[in-house]
C-alpha cells in the first residue's frame, strides 16, 4: 500500500493500494448542511483579473466572436510556453495555464479533420499554413478521413442526402469527461507507474490484434502523462508527486484538464464533478489553519476564470447544433 507525506489527514485504505478516487471522496468527504454565509467575496487579484479578462471578452465579441487564431502550430501538451490573462498581471493568477500563448486564443486542432480546422480559420478571416495542410493531406490521417474510408456506399448515399445527421464527422467523439481527479491525488509519476503495470499484464502472451492495440494506446496515455509533467514545469510546477494542499489540488486538477482541452476537441469539455473533492483538500487546510476562506474563495474563483476562457476554433454550423458553444 502507497502512502505520500501528502495524504496525512485523509481516511481509508482502498484508494492508496488502486486508483480510485470514488473511494478517496467516500471516506473523506464532510456534508454541508448549512446556508452560503460562510462565502466570501471577491479578492482584490480577483476583480483585477476579471476585469481583464472582462475587456478581453469584450474585444472577442466586437471581432465577430473570436479574437485571436492560430494557423502556424498544431495544438498540443508542450505546443506552446507558459501564458497568461495579463503578463503584467501574472503574479495575481492563483491558477495558471492557457490552451495557447495568449488569452481567448484559438488553437488549431487539424487531427480530427483537417477541412474543418480550416474552414474555422476561413471562416473569421485567418489563412492557414498552407504547410500544415500538405501535412495533414499527405504525410497524416485524421480522423475524418479515417470515418469517410470506413462507409459503406450505403452510408455515404444516407448521409449525402441527409438521413443521417448529427454532429460534423469531424467531432463525432461527442463528449470527452476525464478523471482529472487523479492528477491532483496521486501525482503524475504514480499515475505512470499504474500504466505500466497495465502495460506489462497487457494480455497472456498472444498477440492478438485486440491486445497490440491495447498495448499501443498505453503507451501512448504514457507518452501523454510525461507530456503534463513537461507542460506543468514550463509554469513552474512540478506535478510528479500528489498535491500537497488545496492550492495544488486545485492546480493539479486544472493541469489535468489543461492537458485535455490542449489535444482533443470534444463536443463538451466538460471538467467533471470536482466540487466535493476539492472540498476535501480545502476543510483539511482550514482544520490545519494553513487556508482561510478568502484564499479558499480565490481559488476557486481564478479556477472558474480559466474554465470560462475555454475556447475552441468551430464553424459556426457546429455551435448551431447546439444552439451555442457546447463548452
Amino acid at each position: 500500500m502507497t502512502d505520500f507525506k501528502q495524504w496525512e489527514g485523509f481516511e481509508g485504505r482502498i484508494w492508496k493500494e488502486e486508483v480510485n478516487t470514488r473511494d478517496f471522496i467516500q471516506k473523506n468527504y464532510t456534508p454541508y448542511d448549512g446556508d452560503e454565509s460562510f462565502l466570501a467575496g471577491p479578492t482584490d487579484a480577483t476583480n483585477k483579473l476579471w476585469g481583464a479578462l472582462q475587456k478581453l471578452q469584450k474585444a472577442e465579441r466586437a471581432k465577430g466572436g473570436v479574437l485571436d487564431m492560430e494557423t502556424e502550430v498544431v495544438s498540443g501538451l508542450t505546443a506552446y510556453g507558459p501564458g497568461y490573462i495579463d503578463p503584467e498581471l501574472k503574479d495575481l493568477e492563483k491558477v495558471v495555464g492557457l490552451q495557447t500563448d495568449k488569452p481567448l486564443k484559438r488553437a488549431f486542432m487539424p487531427y480530427g479533420g483537417i477541412k474543418m480546422a480550416e474552414q474555422a480559420c476561413t471562416t473569421y478571416g485567418y489563412q492557414p499554413s498552407e504547410k500544415l495542410h500538405e501535412i495533414f493531406t499527405k504525410y497524416t490521417r485524421t480522423h475524418n478521413q479515417a470515418v469517410f474510408d470506413a462507409y459503406t456506399p450505403e452510408m455515404k448515399k444516407a448521409r449525402h442526402s441527409h438521413i443521417v445527421t448529427g454532429l460534423p464527422d469531424t467531432y463525432g467523439r461527442g463528449r470527452i469527461v476525464g478523471d482529472y481527479r487523479r492528477v491532483a491525488l496521486y501525482g503524475i509519476d504514480y499515475l505512470i507507474k499504474a500504466k505500466q503495470n497495465d502495460f506489462a499484464n497487457c494480455g497472456d502472451g498472444t498477440m492478438t490484434e485486440e491486445v497490440v492495440r491495447q498495448r499501443e494506446e498505453i503507451a501512448m496515455q504514457i507518452s501523454a502523462l510525461k507530456g503534463m509533467k513537461e507542460m506543468a514545469a514550463a509554469y513552474g510546477f512540478d506535478i510528479s508527486q500528489p498535491a500537497a494542499n488545496a492550492k495544488e489540488a486545485v492546480q493539479w486538477l486544472y493541469f489535468g484538464y489543461l492537458a485535455a482541452i490542449k489535444t482533443q476537441n470534444g463536443a463538451a469539455m466538460s471538467v467533471g464533478r470536482v466540487s466535493t473533492f476539492l472540498d476535501i483538500y480545502i476543510q483539511r487546510d482550514l482544520d490545519n489553519g494553513t487556508l482561510t476562506e478568502t484564499e479558499a474563495q480565490e481559488l476557486i474563483d481564478h479556477m472558474v476564470m480559466k474554465f470560462r476562457m475555454v475556447k475552441f476554433a468551430r464553424i459556426p454550423s457546429y455551435n448551431q447544433l447546439f444552439s451555442g458553444d457546447p463548452v
